[in-house]
Order: C-alpha cells, then sequence, then structure tokens
C-alpha cells in the first residue's frame, strides 16, 4: 500500500499559553513576541525548513509535487508571513507544490491581524482552520483559551475581507459545564459565520494535562456521557439541515469543500511531516519525530534519518479499518480483497455480523446503469459512528 507522497505536514509548535486539554508538543512564547520578533520562533522556522530540504535529498521515495500541505499546532498563526513563506519555498525547492495545492493552515483568534491574514494568503495559504472551540466566555476561560468571543468576529471577518476561499471552524463538545443548551448556541453562531466547514471534537482528557489534573472522567462539572452523545447527535441534526454533508466522523462540509488534506490520513494514504513530534508515514514506515525542542534540533543535526522499521501487514490493515471507517463512505471492499486477500475480507465481515445486526454497520453498493462497481463497508450516522469504539475495539482484538 505504498506508494508516493504527495502531502506534507508542518507542526508550528508555538502558542502564546497552553490550553488546559492540550497534549500536543508545543513551546509557549507568551502574548509579547511573536514571529521574527521570537528568538524562539526564528530558530525553530530555519531548523524545519534545514530538515525539510535535507530530507528531500536523502529520501529513498520518488519526489512527487505536493498537492496539499498541513500546517499545524501549536498556533501557525504566530509566524511571520516572512517565516511562513521560508518553509513554503523550502517545500517548493525541496519536493514542488502543484499550482492548485491545497495549503491549510490552522490560526487562533486574537493572533493575527489584516497584515497578517493578507501576507498568509500571499504566499499560498489557501485554507484557514479556525480554533474557536466555544462561544461563551466562560467556556473559553474554564479551557484556558488566550481568546474571547469578540476576537472570533474579528478574525472571521478578517478572514473574509481577504476572501480565502476555505474556511474552517473548529469546535469542542463535552467540556466542563457546557450545557446542551450553550452547545447548540455555538453551533448556530459558528454556521451564522458560514464557514465551508467545521469540526466538532469531543473533549478528551488526557494524562499530564491540566485537565487531566482538575477531573476526572465521568465527574462533575464535566457533563456525563448521555449528554455528550446528545450533543453528538444535535450537532448532526443542526449542521446537516444547516446544509453540511456528514463526511466524516467528526466533520461537516459544504459539497466540494472537503479537507483535501485529511482525507489523506483517512485513506491510509502516505504523507512527510516535518518539525517537533510531527508523524510521517513514507515508505511503508511510520515514524513520529522527538517531542522535544533540544531532542528534535539534534536528531535534525545528526542528519534527520528516520530509523524504523516497515509497518507489518496486519498492522496495515488495522489502520485502514480504523481510518477508513472514520469517513461516511467507508471502506471499498474491492480494494480489501485486493490488497489484503479475500479471506481476510471474509474475516472482517465475519467479524462485524453482530454490527450489522444492530445498525451500527452496514455494506453499500456503488452502482453504474445497474452494474455493482464496488461495495463499500461503513459506519451508520448518527449511530455507527457514536459507537465506532466498539466496533473497531472488536476488529483490533479478533483481527
Amino acid at each position: 500500500m505504498t506508494n508516493t507522497p504527495t502531502s506534507a505536514y508542518v507542526h508550528i509548535p508555538f502558542c502564546r499559553r497552553r490550553c488546559f486539554y492540550c497534549d500536543f508538543p508545543i513551546s509557549v512564547v507568551g502574548d509579547r513576541k511573536r514571529g521574527e520578533n521570537n528568538s524562539a520562533i526564528s530558530h525553530y522556522v530555519e531548523v524545519v525548513c534545514q530538515e525539510i530540504l535535507m530530507t528531500s535529498t536523502i529520501t529513498s521515495t520518488i519526489r512527487e509535487p505536493f498537492t496539499t500541505i498541513f500546517f499545524g499546532g501549536g498556533t501557525p498563526s504566530l509566524l511571520s508571513t516572512e517565516q511562513l513563506q521560508s518553509i513554503i519555498s523550502a517545500l517548493e525547492r525541496g519536493f514542488g507544490i502543484l499550482p492548485n495545492a491545497e495549503i491549510s493552515m490552522e490560526m487562533d483568534p486574537g493572533t493575527f491581524n489584516l497584515e497578517h491574514i493578507q501576507g498568509y494568503h500571499h504566499a499560498g495559504v489557501t485554507r484557514v482552520s479556525f480554533g474557536v472551540q466555544a462561544f461563551q466566555e466562560e467556556l473559553l476561560q474554564i479551557c484556558g483559551r488566550s481568546h474571547n468571543v469578540a476576537d472570533i468576529y474579528t478574525a472571521a471577518n478578517l478572514i473574509r475581507e481577504v476572501n480565502i476561499p476555505e474556511f474552517s471552524l473548529d469546535l469542542i463538545s463535552g467540556l466542563p459545564k457546557q450545557s446542551l443548551q450553550m452547545w447548540q448556541e455555538s453551533l448556530e453562531k459558528a454556521i451564522a459565520l458560514a464557514p465551508t466547514h467545521i469540526s466538532i471534537y469531543d473533549l478528551t482528557i488526557e494524562p499530564g494535562t491540566a485537565f487531566g489534573r482538575y477531573y476526572k472522567p465521568g465527574d462533575k462539572p464535566l457533563p456525563t456521557d448521555e449528554t455528550t452523545v446528545d450533543m453528538y447527535r444535535m450537532a448532526q441534526q443542526i449542521l446537516t439541515r444547516a446544509g453540511y454533508e456528514h463526511y466524516e466522523i467528526s466533520n461537516y462540509a459544504r459539497s466540494h469543500h472537503q479537507c483535501r488534506h485529511n482525507r489523506v490520513y483517512w485513506e491510509n494514504r502516505p504523507y512527510y511531516a516535518f518539525g517537533m513530534g510531527a508523524a510521517s508515514y513514507v515508505d511503508g514506515k511510520r515514524f513520529n519525530r522527538p517531542r522535544k525542542t533540544k531532542d528534535y534540533y539534534a536528531w535534525v543535526e545528526a542528519g534527520a534519518v528516520v530509523d524504523c522499521d516497515i509497518t507489518p501487514e496486519n498492522e496495515v490493515l488495522l489502520d485502514t479499518l480504523m481510518l477508513g471507517l472514520r469517513l461516511a463512505e467507508g471502506i471499498s471492499l474491492e480494494m480489501i480483497k485486493r490488497v489484503f486477500g479475500e479471506e481476510k475480507q471474509r474475516e472482517i465481515l465475519r467479524i462485524l455480523q453482530p454490527y450489522f445486526l444492530q445498525g451500527w454497520v452496514k455494506v453499500v453498493d456503488q452502482t453504474l446503469d445497474n452494474q455493482i462497481l464496488d461495495r463499500r463497508l461503513r459506519l451508520t450516522d448518527p449511530e455507527g459512528f457514536l459507537f465506532s469504539n466498539v466496533v473497531l475495539a472488536k476488529l483490533f482484538t479478533d483481527l
């Protein structure tokens, strides 16, 4: 299942502060200095560019131009225009970028102005993923976010003024003290901003985070499991009624506005990754870069060598199922048979029989002129998506 990567993820690990739910590899730089005025950010950009160019010369994979690039974080909108351009130029020199490439950038309200967003767009950014999380001041403070509700509207107006073609909003459900009424209000206010894409994430309490110290899953003031299930169903109803396609467990999009880059992950295709803590999948190898700045710099200085084994076939199969079943269209059974064998395809269908009966899983025929072109295994929406962990756990155990 290996082929040439045409996508790249670039991790920008800097934030003004660490949100209380976050366990990503980041460095806190505070409110004062950003971009070229911060020596830590400037040095990091230099090292990332070095990693990109080194990788382009040492990789054994045939290089093809990128069709998607995703700047994630952290808070990439703390970069100056010049720093972003430096990284994009390194990607262009090392691998090439197609003229119609989707270049996404995560941005937080209150971290950029009109000049910044114009510069990012001029550098090539075609898609903004906008970390809103909630539309209530109380919830933003509980999360440790650095922006307020007014910042959300200011930032949305700036994005609209620059006319970036793709605009996504992120929201989080299951937050401490979050009620169904608050959740409905956030959904409706998000829709009113008319993004082309909306991502809905259910809060996960991670060990080592502030929330991990404050709360235990199931305890107040966290919503009950029943309430978070109601939140998921509410999001599905409100967003689909508003014209958004529920194309992935956590993601909704207007027609023809799905995130092309994230589909690379869900379809288990290969991709490059650059930067501290970033995970790549190239030449059949999954590799995580060091999560600490010092270790990452030392790794690049030593040659940025990816030293790990090729992913075993059974693990590739499990990854393919875990990721592909997140998509509304599910997974091609013909592809499963072609890549992993007919016996494995039959085994998967046998394991899933109880969930067919419960209405969580189904097989859908794709036809043209009354001819079946493919049969796709998929989870139902919303119930199959809600119980996806149960279905996947059974597959992982039995396979």
